[in-house]
């Protein structure tokens, strides 16, 4: 029984030193980069070489060869809903992100597989996407680094930045002041007069100007003054009026919300909407 015991033990000791693997830090650092676009959810993983003094592109990564585009495991996007990169669709999923350097075009892959030791299991049969960009010339960078930029509400551009070299390619997420616009619907449709998403829904209809749809957001707001009144939906109410040209409405508007402001135990502040009335007039 002892030399059963003992075996026993040796073998949890040596099973408890294989499972806790010791982890140390990488040469490449890894780093997670996240924007939201929209009403979508954009993500890359990647590790950050760096050029420690050498040449890169068409020396350590030669021209016409694919590359992980970082280190260590290949790169990995993600987007949480189906997009257009350079005006060609992609569905919502995690990719293998991988490119090929050229001197004067890059191609940039994105592969179903996304889980490879850089790319040398790549295969171009497993592709969900290429597109062609061209790179541009940018002051040394050292260290490897993707960035978003020119963010705007549906689209934005990814650049891939190392040596001297950037490749942008821009990610468009498609109609989202429609599918917006749906989910507002829905949501007024199922709670009834319930203020939250009538407010929200004509703010949103304010905030970027979509002018197509205010009549739509007046109705939102009359349904919800109809409910209860606030100080801040007649204020909404009477810039949206302004800036369908229906000048006399958004004063009268105007002059009504003034008035229940000033009735309140703690009156909000109307000097924004004054000087908005001056202008109107």
């Amino acid at each position: 029984m002892k030399k059963f015991g003992f075996i026993a033990l040796s073998i949890l000791i040596l099973s408890m030193g294989i499972s806790a693997q010791l982890v140390l830090p990488r040469e490449s650092q890894r780093q997670v980069i996240t924007q939201t676009i929209g009403d979508t959810v954009v993500s890359v993983v990647y590790h950050r070489p760096n050029t420690k003094g050498r040449a890169i592109f068409g020396a350590l990564e030669p021209f016409g060869k694919v590359w992980r585009s970082g280190a260590n495991e290949n790169t990995v996007f993600e987007v949480s809903r189906d997009v257009t990169i350079e005006g060609k669709p992609l569905p919502a999923g995690k990719y293998g992100f991988h490119t090929i350097p050229g001197k004067d075009e890059w191609i940039v892959i994105f592969s179903k597989d996304n889980d490879k030791g850089g790319s040398f299991s790549y295969t171009d049969k497993n592709d969900a996407l290429r597109v062609t960009v061209k790179p541009q010339a940018i002051p040394q960078q050292e260290t490897l680094s993707y960035d978003f930029s020119d963010v705007t509400p549906r689209a934005s551009k990814l650049s891939l930045r190392w040596e001297k070299v950037s490749v942008p390619f821009t990610i468009d997420i498609g109609d989202v002041y429609g599918r917006s616009l749906t989910a507002i619907r829905d949501a007024i449709a199922k709670r009834g007069d319930v203020v939250a998403p009538l407010n929200q829904g004509a703010n949103y209809v304010f905030i970027f100007r979509l002018k197509d749809n205010y009549t739509e957001a007046v109705g939102w707001l009359d349904t919800l003054l109809a409910t209860r009144e606030t100080y801040g939906a007649m204020v909404l109410r009477a810039r949206i009026l302004a800036e369908m040209g229906r000048k006399q409405d958004a004063l009268a508007q105007g002059e009504k919300a003034i008035t229940f402001a000033k009735a309140q135990a703690q009156p909000p502040s109307t000097t924004d909407l004054e000087k908005f009335m001056t202008e109107w007039k």
